[in-house]
Order: structure tokens, then sequence, then C-alpha cells
């Protein structure tokens, strides 16, 4: 009578197909074990991105499903060695054909990581300015204020300079003003005052600060630095425009502009 362990089928022996799939079960069940620590793990971790906990679990379960497969392979008697050199050779030229991809991939993740900007966000990079709206792996969406959607390869963005404009708490209104040289100067930073004055939304502290900066052809330059609030920066800009100039008009000081002056002479 032939002993099961002889028995084969086909060129591989019954006893190493049962061996393998022994082994298959087992390391299925340390698989489904070691995602179970890993989605503990990540739980806890507060401060990675859904996005990116999503990414390191997918690549985690499919790094553990090639060893699971080389292990099967190797208990089936199948050479190792030549399938994780083909592995390897498989990998380095799928990295070669989307190496644009990774690069936006792993521009995604160090913009997760380090999360210069996060949703919600006014920055402006790669030459484009809007509110951040999502952060993906591969781009980052951002809104324009003329509410268009514009999508910036990861890449692009890391490899430039971003400034966010909604990190810090507070803002620093610049703006310059221009006033006849008829106008004494302490009329006009008197008006500037009493404009920055209506204005609640501009903060004490720093002090508003108002002062001469240039002699221009036909004018003078006043320089105007005050503090607001980020999310009223646009408001205070463009009020105090207004402002300045009905307190110009109330106090005489003329706003000029350039212009030439032709003197005739009689021969």
């Amino acid at each position: 009578m032939q002993n099961i362990g002889t028995m084969t089928i086909g060129t591989m022996a019954l006893s190493t197909i049962l061996s393998a799939i022994l082994t298959f079960l087992a390391c299925l069940v340390v698989l489904k074990l070691l995602m179970k620590v890993l989605d503990k793990l990540m739980d806890r971790a507060t401060r990675l991105d859904g996005t990116l906990k999503g990414f390191i679990r997918s690549a985690v379960r499919i790094l553990l499903w090639i060893l699971l497969a080389i292990i099967v392979a190797g208990a089936l008697g199948i050479p190792t060695s030549s399938m994780v050199a083909l592995i390897s050779i498989a990998g380095l030229a799928l990295s070669l054909s989307v190496q644009s991809i990774l690069s936006n991939l792993f521009s995604g993740l160090t913009l997760l990581v380090t999360k210069p900007f996060k949703a919600g966000d006014y920055v402006e990079a790669a030459g484009k300015a809007g509110i951040v709206k999502t952060v993906g792996l591969f781009y980052t969406q951002l809104d324009s204020l003329d509410n268009v959607a514009i999508n910036i390869p990861n890449s692009d963005i890391t490899g430039t300079t971003i400034n966010n404009y909604s990190s810090e708490p507070k803002r620093r209104v610049d703006m310059k003003f221009s006033a006849s040289y008829d106008a004494s100067t302490e009329d006009v930073k008197a008006a500037i005052m009493e404009a920055i004055s209506m204005d609640a939304r501009i903060l004490p502290d720093p002090a508003p600060f108002v002062r001469l900066i240039e002699y221009k052809d036909s004018a003078i330059d006043y320089v105007v630095r005050v503090w607001c609030k980020g999310t009223d920066y646009w408001d205070v800009f463009f009020d105090l425009n207004e402002n300045v100039r009905e307190c110009f008009n109330r106090k005489g000081v003329e706003m000029t502009y350039n212009h030439v002056n032709v003197h005739m002479m009689e021969k």
C-alpha cells in the first residue's frame, strides 16, 4: 500500500502541499494580527493625517502579502532567490516608468508629515495662490479667490517656497499713501491716524505706524503699517483705503497724481 506521505500531485508530494497550506494559514493569521497591531498604533498616532494613515496601512499590507508569497513558495520547494530577484527587477522597472508619480507621492507624504499648511489655509506656492481644500498623496487642491479649483502636483509644491498667510494669528497690513507738498506732515499723519481709529479691527498692539517715507516728483509718500487678525486682512486693507480718502477730504489734504508744470516765457 502506498503511504499518504509519498502520494504526489503532478511532480509535487502531497505532504509538501499540505505543509505549504499550513504555512499559508499560519502566515495569514500572523498577517491579520500584525495589521490589527498597526491599526491600533495608527489610532494612537493622532498627529498623522488620515490620508497618510491609509497609505501606510496599504503599503504594509502589500509588503506583508509579498513576504507571505515568498514564504509559501519556499514551503512548496520553489527557489525563492529567483523570486526575490524577479520582484526586485520588476520594482526597479516600475519605479523608473512611474518616476514622476513616485516623486509626487513622496512629496505628498512629506507635506502630510511636515504640515506646512492645512485645509482652510490661504497659501501661495508654485506660482499659484488660494485656499487649501485638500492635501492628497499626488496633488494638492487650492480654491482661488474667484472659486477656481487649482490642482498642483505635490513635487512642484515641495520644490518651491511656500507662503502660508493663515499660519499666524496676526498679519501686518502695509500701505502707502501720497499727499500734496502743500499739506503739512502733521495734518497728513493726523488724517491717516483718524482713518485708522475708525476701524475697530485694527489692533492697538503693535501700535499703528505712520511715517513720511519718500519725496516724489509731484507728491510726498507716507508709509502706513497696522496689525489685524489674519482673517480680517483684506477687509482692513480695503476699508482703510476708503477711510483715508474720506479723512483726507475732511482735513483738506490733497491726494496728488503725477503731473508736469509748464511755464510759458515771453521773449
